[in-house]
């Protein structure tokens, strides 16, 4: 398939392309993506990330985006959400590829190493939530290439922080410095104490390999700054947030940013902020004006 220069693949008009979407959660037809069309959404994994998105639009109507096929190795994750929007459970991935336009991965850094190839082999844009996957660079350079190769795009989105656009306006110059500091309840990090404990201090690949499921803000920093950051991850009883601290020095000036997450309420490792990014990006496709770098 052809995709626009802009926002991915183009829909096609053919009835056994893609299955009728229900009115109010599809809208009536489909259309070019970016040209005021739907666009057709696949998932891969039906957590807790999923779950927010997918309660989010199974409320709105009228956004241009059709949440419509559901995959998880737990068929009844897929089924609970699916049932929300009244969507389609996948038995498997290769199923969907040929009837959405983005495929949202919503599983686990090692899901991006095993489902992205195959997405972006087809052509299909793909939003990957497990960032931290993406600090590996040979993964990163071999998504890179398939992905030009097939026309495809990969979305990285800002995630549990704010700031990121801030960091990528600042990578266009030299940036001296950039650090992270996670404060996290122990619960949320699979530990019990009762008092603070550095977990970890050092770089943001290593942080990621270390906790693959905490901590996918550094990897969104030190991608949006090009450059690996130096990361501190902190257990701490005292908190009841995940809180994330920036500080960013180099040739633009001086920039520090706390983010104090509330966590999703079905899973403590992961904040709501990361999902509402992915809703707001997924908004943002059928955009006629971008905010924002």
């Amino acid at each position: 398939m052809n995709k626009t220069a802009v926002q991915g693949l183009k829909v096609e008009k053919s009835e056994t392309a893609f299955p009728v979407c229900d009115v109010g959660v599809c809208g009536s037809e489909m259309g070019d993506v970016g040209d005021g069309g739907v666009v057709v959404v696949g998932f891969v994994g039906c957590g807790a990330i999923a779950r927010t998105i997918t309660d989010y639009f199974a409320c709105e109507e009228d956004l241009g985006v059709c949440l419509k096929f559901f995959y998880d190795r737990d068929m009844k994750m897929a089924e609970g959400l699916a049932l929300k929007v009244g969507g389609t459970v996948s038995p498997n991935l290769k199923d969907m590829l040929d009837r959405v336009d983005l495929v949202v991965e919503a599983a686990s850094p090692q899901a991006v190493g095993e489902v992205a190839p195959v997405v972006l082999g087809a052509g299909v844009d793909m939003i990957i939530m497990s960032v931290g996957a993406l600090l590996d660079a040979d993964l990163r350079e071999k998504l890179e290439s398939v992905a030009k190769k097939n026309g495809a795009r990969i979305y990285a989105p800002s995630g549990a922080v704010v700031g990121v656009d801030g960091v990528k306006a600042a990578s266009i110059g030299k940036i001296k410095s950039a650090t992270l500091v996670t404060r996290k309840p122990p619960r949320s990090l699979g530990i019990s104490t009762d008092r603070e404990k550095v977990l970890f201090e050092g770089k943001a690949r290593d942080a990621v390999k270390k906790f693959p499921k905490n901590i996918n803000v550094a990897a969104t920093l030190s991608l949006a700054c090009e450059k690996e950051i130096n990361v501190k991850i902190i257990a701490d009883p005292q908190i009841e947030r995940n809180t994330h601290e920036v500080h960013v020095i180099g040739e633009f000036g001086e920039l520090k940013t706390t983010t104090k997450n509330v966590q999703c309420t079905t899973n403590p490792k992961t904040s709501t902020l990361a999902a509402h990014a992915a809703i707001k990006l997924l908004k943002n496709l059928n955009q006629t004006i971008h905010i924002g770098t």
